[in-house]
């Protein structure tokens, strides 16, 4: 069971990005390969980053800071959750793609941590009997390219317990190429519009937000970010939502329930 902070915060509005509107950013997309101009990261590569992991944790327990689908998906079995904040690090859709949950004609972002600020998220524990099985999977799954494999370094979480040791991904440095500064407006615009095989960015935005809302937890801009995805799928619908097909309304159901599978995982 999640241990949560007792203090709650909350919701400074309604959520405007309803699983109606999000329902209307998924369509079917042919899965086109890796990132243009990205190398897929090598057995070896990955090889290597699995032992730099388990050399730099020795015999202590593993941690893992989830801010992204790591929350709702983390691709293992935790044996303890936490609510965890980070200092010195804030959440933000700054990582431009072109696969995944877009395409090259409609680019879109993910998460990253970028510095400054403070993240909240959770703190999941890797079990000692699966570990070196879940470090392989996870890191195959967060680290696909050969550009990221600096994309992953250990942070102080703190939670209700205390402080915690912890794994984060896509932590980029200011000098960093694959990640940048990005206004809302037009990071809106992106997400509104991106969708890939493994689904929208406009339903990653929504189980992010909502995940966190869930929990009481109201990510400032998040929470300014999905009313400007939520206006700008409107407008892109005509300023008016036609009625929603058998797809749609299966789609919308899945995600007004609080449906976690997050297809593809990121």
């Amino acid at each position: 069971m999640e241990r949560r902070p007792a203090n709650k915060t909350r919701a400074p509005i309604a959520l405007q990005l309803t699983p109606d509107l999000v329902a209307r950013t998924l369509k079917v997309v042919e899965d086109e390969g890796p990132e243009p101009n990205w190398t897929p990261i090598s057995s070896q590569q990955l090889e290597e980053l699995m032992k730099r992991v388990e050399e730099e944790v020795a015999d202590e327990d593993i941690w893992v800071f989830a801010y992204g689908s790591l929350m709702w998906n983390p691709g293992f079995e935790p044996s303890a959750r936490e609510a965890a904040v980070v200092h010195g690090w804030h959440r933000a859709f700054s990582l431009r793609i072109e696969r995944l949950r877009a395409t090259t004609d409609a680019p879109g972002l993910m998460l990253a941590l970028r510095p400054g600020g403070s993240c909240s998220g959770v703190a999941l524990k890797m079990s000692r009997s699966q570990r070196q099985q879940d470090i392989r999977r996870l890191l195959a799954r967060e680290i696909r390219y050969a550009e990221v494999c600096e994309m992953i370094r250990w942070v102080s979480a703190r939670t209700p317990s205390g402080p915690r040791r912890a794994l984060t991904f896509w932590a980029s440095p200011k000098t960093s190429l694959l990640t940048e500064k990005i206004a809302l407006d037009e990071a809106a615009g992106l997400i509104a519009q991106a969708c890939g095989p493994a689904g929208s960015c406009a339903e990653y935005l929504y189980r992010a937000v909502s995940y966190l809302a869930d929990r009481r937890v109201y990510d400032r801009n998040l929470w300014r970010l999905q009313a400007l995805v939520a206006a700008k799928i409107q407008n892109l619908n005509g300023g008016q939502l036609s009625p929603l097909s058998d797809l749609d309304r299966a789609v919308s159901l899945a995600l007004g329930s609080g449906f976690k599978a997050a297809i593809g995982g990121r």
